[in-house]
């Protein structure tokens, strides 16, 4: 009983503490459509400039995959004023840091300065805007670093296409059938003009969104806004017309081989929802409860109690288009394929036809309350989703209110997810196993 006032107390005390934390933030519009949101918290002598651009993986044309997550490396190359190699230098020479990433659906650039150095961030992510330079140079230098990424990261990474495989197979249709880093054999065959001509389709202001996020004078800020972003002309807009992918509605199940692996992995996905979706919210609260931490349910069941599987996991990711959710199990010894999986499909039958209990539900909310202060604990996580609920997911007031959608799902909103989106024949059953020397 004591057990449960303390943790009711904890509860409280961080409901408190979020709705006291509110992020104030200011949002409009440049004539030239560029997206611009700042957020004043002088705390701190530090600013975070980012720029967001709705341009990823899903927008590059079949044959020539890896362009989006291309870009995050060669727009770090030079401008028509920053010189080439100069860029990382002029950062860290002002006492900044600095990065880039690359997802299905955008790409994000940012750097963090001291507060009396904001007016050179906000700089030079106008001049990547304005002026990057795209040339044979850097093309060439950038594709080698890309490749050694792809080597490190993936080829010669243990279980590191794992990716790869899981969405070729779980889409067909829909350009997230590729990963973000591409084909090196489509990079490889494209011609300079078509890196040109992807910087001015996409790196345009009205298909990003800029946030500065910190210790600033809004005024003065936006003063540096309209002097650096004003003049910058706006692109054309295309269409976002994806192919839609048919439900999934009978289980299909395919072998890929990895050199360099010793026990075989196995995945059991299914394609949900997009991220801006509730029900995307449920099944992230469901991968949680399956599989976070030593005390879940399927870690404690499979690889604390039972010894049938070295690692497991259950993991959900929204996209904005769709979702994956999906189960990982590397066995232990002579475990079979067969003995994980009826194992797995256990665990999801009980959630489709008995409520959690109140103390794991309860858990499950200790749990997001704590990630949301966390994803909010700086500045250039406030500018992160900032730029992400105003970009992805429609709503840029959702770093204040998210949590608030979690707050309202329910035990019966958890088992009725479970029973409409995790059902045998609608996954993909991937056997991911050792390549036969």
């Amino acid at each position: 009983m004591k057990k449960r006032l303390l943790s009711a107390a904890a509860f409280a005390f961080v409901s408190m503490f979020l709705n006291a934390q509110q992020i104030k933030f200011e949002e409009y519009k440049l004539p030239n459509g560029l997206h611009v949101i700042l957020h004043q918290d002088n705390t701190a002598p530090v600013v975070t400039t980012g720029v967001m651009y709705h341009v990823g993986a899903k927008d590059e044309e079949p044959g020539r995959s890896g362009f989006a997550h291309f870009f995050e490396h060669l727009l770090f190359e030079g401008t028509t004023n920053i010189k080439r190699g100069e860029w990382f230098k002029v950062v860290s020479s002002n006492g900044g840091a600095n990065n880039a990433n690359t997802t299905n659906d955008r790409t994000y650039y940012y750097e963090t300065f001291p507060s009396n150095n904001e007016q050179l961030g906000l700089w030079m992510e106008a001049e990547r805007m304005r002026s990057g330079i795209i040339n044979q140079i850097g093309v060439d230098t950038q594709r080698e670093v890309v490749k050694e990424e792809k080597r490190l990261r993936m080829d010669n990474q243990p279980y590191g296409n794992i990716g790869t495989v899981l969405q070729g197979n779980l889409f067909s249709k829909h350009p997230y059938r590729w990963t973000t880093i591409g084909s090196m054999e489509d990079l490889n065959a494209a011609k300079l003009v078509e890196f040109q001509n992807f910087y001015k389709k996409y790196y345009v202001p009205n298909n990003a969104v800029l946030v500065v996020a910190g210790d600033i004078k809004p005024e003065q800020t936006k003063k540096w806004i309209q002097e650096y972003y004003g003049g910058i002309p706006k692109g054309t807009i295309y269409p976002k017309n994806y192919a839609k992918e048919d439900p999934i509605t009978v289980s299909k199940e395919i072998t890929a081989t990895d050199k360099n692996i010793q026990l075989p992995a196995y995945l059991f996905a299914y394609r949900v929802p997009g991220a801006k979706e509730r029900d995307a919210y449920i099944l992230s609260m469901i991968s949680s409860y399956l599989s976070n931490g030593k005390s879940s349910v399927l870690y404690k069941k499979l690889v604390d109690e039972e010894k049938k599987a070295l690692q497991t996991a259950a993991f959900s990711q929204g996209l904005e288009d769709y979702g994956m959710f999906a189960f990982f199990a590397i066995p232990m010894g002579s475990t079979s394929k067969e003995v994980l999986q009826k194992d797995i499909d256990a665990e999801i039958s009980k959630l489709q036809t008995t409520l959690i209990s109140e103390e794991d539900y309860q858990k499950l909310q200790n749990q997001f309350e704590n990630n949301f202060v966390n994803s909010n604990a700086s500045i250039q996580g406030i500018a992160h989703s900032l730029a992400h609920n105003y970009m992805l997911m429609g709503d840029t007031n959702l770093i204040n209110k998210e949590i608030d959608i979690y707050r309202k799902i329910t035990r019966q909103d958890i088992m009725n997810a479970a029973k409409k989106y995790l059902n045998p024949n609608q996954r993909i059953i991937i056997n991911y196993v050792p390549e036969k020397k």
